[in-house]
């Protein structure tokens, strides 16, 4: 599970095998699985690091995550 935050300061988390797409205009949208759009404050990238270092902690969990 990946922690965003929404524009209006509140943590959220998300299951990261749920993200179809990710689209910045100019605010981040995360689109799930299931059609639900989420609006994040995050940057795209800062969304991928937090899906890429999800996963290595799943296949990997002896390399430290943030």
């Amino acid at each position: 599970m990946i922690t965003v935050t929404r524009l209006n300061h509140t943590p959220l988390v998300i299951n990261p095998d749920l993200i179809v797409f990710i689209e910045e205009t100019p605010d981040t949208i995360i689109t799930l699985s299931n059609g639900e759009k989420i609006v994040v404050q995050e940057t795209v990238g800062q969304v991928i690091r937090k899906v890429l270092d999800y996963r290595r902690s799943i296949f990997n969990p002896s390399i430290p995550t943030e």
